[in-house]
């Protein structure tokens, strides 16, 4: 199969409902700040861990996992679950695989993806934060893994990349829209659901969110970079 590229300059840009959704400068440097000043709060035990299990103390008491609505708040949790929007991307990259002879999307997913296992994991390790289910809240613990939220970030990158794919190879408009709005809703009800079943503190959430749009940031600077002229070697057509 013949490696190939749609860019913006060969669509019809009428089709175009929403943004591709690459993260403005200013919205990089916010999330590097906010994600730094939280987990730097957190660390030196500030006044974020009060407000996180106070949070939780509210949660707890619903003990929605109890409830007959604990089904329901967990298929939310999984807008952010790897598993199902791998499922969503591989459908969306087999497509175009076939329809537009490119394997430039599934090069991206996948860059995405390692990126993504590489530094929620790292800093869940590296933090060993304790989850709710924890007395109190610990780092540095073995059994710690809870900060940042992985399905927060996942939400966040890969739903953003599913947003790209489908504006830059000028899908349906409402498929364009579709994962326009999962990737604005899917990591917020991700967040709110995840808390709400006692899962991750509210600052999981925050850092979750932050990590995952400097990570689409920095996919969309490879890509720039690197990705799309490689596929544009390879099919012998001009990287610019």
């Amino acid at each position: 199969m013949t490696s190939g590229v749609v860019r913006a300059a060969e669509l019809p840009h009428d089709s175009r409902v929403v943004s591709a959704g690459r993260p403005p400068w200013w919205l990089l440097l916010v999330a590097l700040v906010a994600g730094s000043l939280v987990t730097l709060d957190l660390l030196t035990r500030g006044a974020l861990e009060r407000m996180d299990l106070w949070v939780s103390e509210i949660v707890s008491d619903w003990d929605l996992e109890a409830s007959v609505a604990y089904p329901v708040v967990w298929i939310v949790t999984q807008l952010g679950g790897r598993g199902t929007i791998l499922v969503v991307l591989a459908v969306l990259v087999g497509h175009l695989a076939w329809r537009r002879r490119t394997w430039l999307p599934l090069v991206r997913v996948l860059v995405a993806l390692a990126l993504l296992t590489f530094a929620v994991y790292a800093l869940k390790h590296g933090i060993g934060r304790t989850a709710p289910a924890f007395p109190g809240s610990f780092f540095f613990h073995a059994d710690g893994a809870s900060f940042p939220s992985g399905h927060v970030a996942n939400a966040v990158l890969m739903w953003g990349v599913a947003r790209w794919q489908a504006v830059e190879y000028d899908l349906p408009v409402r498929i364009q829209r579709t994962f326009w709005l999962l990737h604005i809703a899917g990591p917020v009800a991700t967040a709110v659901a995840m808390v709400s079943l006692d899962f991750h503190w509210v600052t999981d959430a925050v850092v979750g969110a932050a990590v995952g749009v400097l990570l689409l940031g920095v996919v969309h600077t490879l890509d720039a970079l690197v990705l799309s002229r490689w596929v544009r070697a390879r099919a012998g057509r001009p990287s610019a």
